[in-house]
């Protein structure tokens, strides 16, 4: 018997149930803003995971006296108002809060990589994850607008409402394609 295939319109369990001998596969890629999202999860937790790295540095050593250096080298005012909060923040530092603030920031990386590879490979689960963590940072984001308003006060709650906007919208479309019926059936 001869069979004739239209590999374009067949999918591969129907070629294969139709003795095609083969499956033919398509290499599907996940959307270019999924994937703008996913690698942007993924900077942050190789940017918290660094930090925290770099706070493991401190361990047994003066961290005011290193604040101190840090500002010196900077030619910054340790008067002024943020050098003066780096500098104090530093002499409260002890070697359990480095411990505990090394371990949160590798949790929080880890959990930002995990999101990042869902993303990238367009499991359901990390889209709602993203859209309900980045959510979460909105109350807090606005009120930083509110009480400091300034050019980064402004694009951070954007860039996350536009992150969660953008997959509430996949996900909303993937519901829709789920619920509807196959054409021809």
């Amino acid at each position: 018997m001869n069979h004739t295939f239209n590999h374009q319109t067949r999918t591969p369990a129907a070629l294969h149930a139709a003795g095609a001998g083969f499956v033919v596969t398509s290499h599907h890629k996940a959307p270019l803003g999924l994937r703008t999202v996913a690698a942007f999860e993924l900077v942050k937790g190789l940017v918290v995971l660094v930090a925290g790295l770099g706070l493991l540095t401190l361990v047994h050593r003066d961290a005011q006296q290193i604040a101190e250096e840090i500002v010196k080298h900077l030619h910054l005012n340790p008067a002024h108002e943020f050098p003066r909060i780096f500098i104090d923040t530093a002499s409260r530092l002890t070697d359990a809060r480095l411990w505990f603030y090394s371990l949160a920031a590798l949790l929080y990386a880890a959990v930002r990589f995990v999101e990042a590879f869902g993303l990238w490979h367009e499991r359901p689960w990390a889209e709602w994850f993203a859209v309900i963590s980045a959510g979460l940072y909105l109350p807090v984001e606005v009120y930083h607008l509110i009480d400091r308003p300034g050019l980064i006060s402004v694009a951070i709650p954007l860039i996350n409402l536009g992150i969660v906007a953008y997959l509430a919208f996949l996900l909303a479309n993937n519901s829709k394609s789920r619920t509807s019926p196959a054409p021809g059936i």
